[in-house]
C-alpha cells in the first residue's frame, strides 16, 4: 500500500498544476468555445460539459465557481423604448444586453422563465351584460384578455379556484359604448374605452365580486392597459356593447394572455476569422465580393466587426466555403457569450422582468437543493 501511495504522490507531481480546457490545443479550444457555421451545417454545436470529457489529455473540464465568479458579466445594455402618447420616452420597451461566461442551459432558463414563469394580471373572466355587435362574446373575451394592463402582479394575491373575488385578487374594468342608429360608419372601440372601478363590480350577485375596500388605496396609479389604441371591436349603426373585465394573476405556462414578454430570445456572439492570411488576388476578390465587411489593408485582407454587420453575415458564411477561402476564412459564434433580447408587453418594464427572472431561477434551484 505504501508503495501505491508513493506512486501516487510522484504522479501528483510529475503532472505538475492542473490544466484547464484553456490549456488544451487550438483546434481542441476552439472546438469548446466555438462552434463554426458551414455551407450546409453548423459544426461543433454541443457545449462539452463533463468533467472527464478531456481526461485523456490531462484536462479537468469541471466546473468551476472561481472561474465562473471571474468570467461572468453582463455587459452592453442597450434600450429601444417607443414614445408614449404625450411624445414622451416610456420605461416600458425592449432591452438587449450581453451575458458572457455562462452556459447555454441557464441561458435558456432565463428565456423559459421570462416566457411562462412570471406572474402578470391579465382578463381572465368577462361579464357579457349586452352585445348586439357582430362579433361573438367569446371571441371578444378572447381579445380582451390579451390586453395587457399597468398592473404590478405584486400587489395582488393569486385567485384560487372557487375563491370569492376581492380587491387583493382582482381588479374589474367596465366597458359601455354605443353607436348612433343614424351613424354613416362604424366606431372602432379601442382599449382606452376600459374604465377602471377601484371599488369594484357593479353586479356583485351576477359576478360574485364584493371588495370590502377600495383599491384606490392599494394601487399606486390607476389600473388601465398599457395601450390606448387596441382595437377591441367595432360597432355598426345601432349596435351597442356592454360588459364587464375582471383581471386576475397568472403565469404564460397557463396561458399566452399572461406571458410579460411578446418576445424573450437571445442568439450568439457572432466572429469573423482569419485562420490563414488571405493576401494578393484573393484579398481583393473578397473585399469585392462583400464590401461591407471586408476591406483590403496593406495587402491584406481584414474583417469588420461581425456585430452590427449581422445582415450580411450570411453572405460571409457562403464565402467561406468558397473553395478560394476555404480553409483560411471562417464564420465562428461563441457558445458562452449570448446576445439576450427582451421585448416587454408594457405590463413591466423588461429590467424588472430579467432580475425577477433571476429570483425565480434561484428559487427553482433552492428547491432542488432541499430535495436532494
Amino acid at each position: 500500500m505504501a508503495g501505491i501511495s508513493d506512486k501516487k504522490k510522484k504522479q501528483k507531481t510529475k503532472d505538475g498544476p492542473e490544466l484547464r480546457p484553456e490549456n488544451l490545443p487550438d483546434n481542441l479550444r476552439t472546438q469548446h468555445t466555438h462552434m463554426t457555421c458551414g455551407e450546409h451545417m453548423n459544426y461543433h454545436t454541443n457545449t462539452r460539459t463533463s468533467a472527464t470529457t478531456y481526461m485523456a489529455l490531462g484536462v479537468d473540464n469541471s466546473w468551476s465557481q472561481r472561474e465562473f465568479e471571474a468570467q461572468f458579466r453582463v455587459e452592453g445594455i442597450r434600450w429601444s423604448t417607443p414614445l408614449d402618447d404625450n411624445g414622451c420616452r416610456t420605461d416600458r420597451s425592449s432591452i438587449e444586453f450581453d451575458l458572457i461566461g455562462i452556459d447555454p442551459a441557464i441561458a435558456n432558463a432565463f428565456r423559459r422563465i421570462l416566457i411562462s414563469d412570471l406572474p402578470t394580471m391579465a382578463v381572465e373572466h368577462v361579464f357579457i351584460i349586452n352585445n348586439t355587435s357582430v362579433m361573438n362574446d367569446d371571441v371578444l373575451a378572447h381579445r380582451l384578455g390579451l390586453v395587457p394592463l399597468n398592473l404590478d402582479p405584486d400587489l395582488f394575491q393569486d385567485k384560487a379556484e372557487g375563491e370569492a373575488a376581492s380587491e387583493m385578487n382582482t381588479v374589474v374594468f367596465k366597458l359601455v359604448m354605443a353607436c348612433e342608429p343614424n351613424a354613416d360608419k362604424p366606431i372602432s372601440v379601442m382599449s382606452k374605452e376600459l374604465r377602471w372601478l377601484p371599488k369594484g363590480s357593479q353586479l356583485p350577485q351576477e359576478t360574485e365580486c364584493e371588495f370590502v375596500s377600495s383599491q384606490e388605496e392599494l394601487l399606486p396609479h390607476p389600473a388601465a392597459p398599457v395601450h390606448n389604441d387596441i382595437l377591441l371591436l367595432k360597432l355598426g349603426a345601432g349596435q351597442e356593447i356592454e360588459l364587464e373585465a375582471h383581471a386576475v394573476r397568472g403565469v404564460g405556462r397557463d396561458h399566452a394572455k399572461w406571458s410579460p414578454v411578446s418576445t424573450a430570445w437571445y442568439r450568439l456572439h457572432p466572429e469573423i476569422v482569419f485562420t490563414k492570411p488571405v493576401t494578393g488576388t484573393a484579398a481583393e476578390e473578397l473585399a469585392a465580393a462583400c464590401p461591407e465587411i471586408f476591406s483590403v489593408v496593406d495587402g491584406q485582407t481584414v474583417a469588420a466587426a461581425a456585430r452590427g454587420n449581422e445582415l450580411h453575415l450570411e453572405k460571409v458564411r457562403r464565402l467561406a466555403a468558397d473553395e478560394r477561402w476555404a480553409g483560411r476564412l471562417e464564420l465562428r459564434k461563441r457558445k458562452d457569450h449570448f446576445v439576450f433580447t427582451v421585448d416587454s408587453t408594457g405590463a413591466l418594464p423588461p429590467q424588472t422582468l430579467f432580475t425577477r427572472a433571476i429570483d425565480v431561477l434561484a428559487e427553482k434551484a433552492d428547491r432542488l437543493l432541499q430535495r436532494l
